[in-house]
């Protein structure tokens, strides 16, 4: 059956970074157009960071934009998440997607395959 496994996550001081890791099992990857979301508690899950299939096209949310940086790597099958000047207000737990067609990869409702999710906890 299909796997993402989310790993990375921890406590850190706000300014610092994370790099997440997603390994996938049980698709073909390179298929897969990929997703990081996160949620807050008491909020609703938000879109992070797409990357398509071969990784020729990333987008982010605007309050991500030159800070965090996703890439894949569809030897390893993993896709990662590089979160740099964290904030407080990025703390959340983050997942990681699956998504086969490349149509509005910013709704949670295109992903077929999700994590379990990693806490992210950045403190002030």
């Amino acid at each position: 059956q299909v796997q993402l496994v989310e790993s990375g996550g921890g406590l850190v001081q706000a300014g610092g970074s994370l790099r997440l890791s997603c390994a996938a099992s049980g698709l073909t990857f390179g298929t897969y157009h990929m997703g990081w979301f996160r949620q807050a508690p008491g909020k609703e899950r938000e879109f992070v960071a797409l990357i398509t299939r071969i990784g020729g096209s990333t987008d982010y949310v605007d309050s991500v934009k030159g800070r965090f940086t996703i890439s894949r790597d569809n030897a390893k099958n993993t896709v990662y998440l590089q979160m740099n000047s964290l904030k407080p207000e990025d703390t959340a737990v983050y997942y990681c997607a699956a998504a086969r067609i490349n149509y509005r990869l910013g709704d949670v409702s295109q992903y077929e395959y999700w994590g379990q999710g990693t806490q992210v906890t950045v403190s002030s």
